[in-house]
């Protein structure tokens, strides 16, 4: 079941509060490792946990003087534990703290990020349903070229979708993970036991692996997925905006009586969200790149990728999750004229049956060659005359001397190219 009002708000995921309440998370989930394995007293673990807090304002004071927030954060917690402080990142560095709670507030944007996809299919399945029969011109290179429907379009952009999702959750698996293994990765002064009992308790999974840090392809596939998705939902916006250019005028954004499109032209309804939608997507391009320049470190780490990820993990989550939910509520309100579909097929007069009318000129014995000269010379006339395709062809002799009436009236019925809708929808699953 997709519940939007279950999750938190992508925004708040990122707020400094819910991080310094992750980095506690980590923090106690280790003491409690140390408290089972008998490296720490179980009454200051009673007392850590009952006392353990932490105010912003006081982190960002204490760090005007250590210039170092993860120590900032230590100092502000033990002013409230008291001495059993002393337990609180016991053998740890700051990367075990900072990488495990960024897994989990990664993994937190990417519920949302899945939840949203997951309503764009439904909106996608409910269209492609909807305009199933509904005929339209198919396009390549921008010009008519064989008949398909609207169905069928929005089916395509369920199907990518679905594989975005897949995308998705590959990418909240991939980020799933924690370390809590040291200053280089070595578990010198926090045994790996403490890392498996952490992991668990936070949901992730211990690295195989690490330096003092988790290593970032795990960050540059999670960025490259959001971007990939990204790049769907500007194809996505690319196609509904030709589909709205005034010359072809089939589907469009809807416009509501309120709405003003230009402050000079009153008439005006333009396609913005998706114009907003194309432009969003170059920005998670660009955090996509950026974090695969994050990936080579200098040794078992240095901190060059860090002040990156601290804009383009937030920046790019957010705004997927703006991109996912505004295109849903477009392809929701999607205005589709269907009217308008139809009178665009008849411009081309029929041309777009020249493939069929070719094909069944090669059954009749003619040469490839031959039928294709034939058919091309009806169909540029009836372009340049203004004539139906279909009437070139019943009054060419070369064509007639191969094919009866009947067998050209069945050439130009519509159904020809519809007959696999049913097989192509069955194979998408709608």
């Amino acid at each position: 079941m997709i519940k939007r009002y279950s999750l938190p708000k992508m925004s708040a995921i990122w707020q400094e509060e819910n991080k310094f309440k992750k980095m506690l998370r980590v923090e106690i989930a280790c003491c409690e490792a140390f408290a089972s394995m008998g490296k720490m007293p179980k009454e200051a673990l009673s007392v850590i946990k009952k006392k353990a807090r932490f105010d912003v304002g006081r982190i960002k004071e204490i760090e005007t003087k250590t210039n170092h927030d993860v120590v900032a954060f230590i100092v502000n917690v033990s002013e409230y534990i008291g001495d059993e402080a002393k337990y609180i990142h016991m053998g740890m560095t700051s990367s075990d703290v900072l990488d495990t709670a960024l897994s989990i507030m990664m993994k937190e944007a990417a519920d949302i990020l899945i939840n949203d996809t997951r309503l764009l299919l439904k909106a996608f399945r409910d269209k492609a349903r909807k305009y199933r029969k509904t005929v339209m011109m198919g396009r390549t290179h921008g010009v008519h070229a064989e008949p398909t429907t609207f169905g069928l379009k929005m089916a395509l952009f369920y199907d990518e979708t679905r594989r975005n999702l897949k995308r998705l959750e590959d990418a909240r698996n991939i980020i799933s993970v924690g370390k809590i293994s040291g200053a280089v990765g070595t578990y010198a002064n926090v045994e790996p036991k403490v890392e498996e009992y952490a992991c668990k308790k936070l949901g992730l999974k211990p690295a195989n692996i690490s330096t003092q840090v988790l290593q970032r392809d795990r960050h540059a596939q999670y960025l490259t997925a959001i971007a990939i998705v990204g790049a769907s939902l500007e194809k996505f916006a690319t196609e509904i905006r030709h589909l709205q250019r005034t010359e072809v005028n089939e589907a469009e954004e809807y416009f509501s009586p309120t709405q003003k499109g230009s402050s000079a032209m009153p008439h005006k309804r333009n396609p913005i969200i998706c114009e907003r939608i194309c432009g969003l997507a170059r920005i998670l391009r660009g955090n996509a790149m950026a974090s695969i320049e994050n990936m080579p470190l200098w040794h078992e780490r240095d901190i060059s990728h860090s002040s990156v990820e601290r804009v383009i993990v937030p920046d790019s989550t957010i705004l997927l999750d703006y991109m996912l939910n505004k295109f849903t509520i477009l392809i929701q309100n999607l205005v589709v004229h269907e009217d308008v579909m139809k009178e665009n097929m008849e411009k081309s007069r029929g041309i777009v049956f020249s493939q069929r009318v070719l094909l069944e000129l090669i059954k009749k014995g003619l040469t490839r060659i031959e039928a294709y000269e034939i058919v091309q010379k009806c169909a540029m006339a009836a372009r340049k005359d203004g004539v139906n395709f279909k009437l070139m062809i019943e009054n060419d002799s070369k064509v007639r001397k191969h094919l009866s009436e009947k067998e050209i009236e069945d050439i130009f019925d519509i159904n020809y190219h519809l007959s696999h809708v049913g097989e192509i929808y069955r194979k998408v699953g709608i």
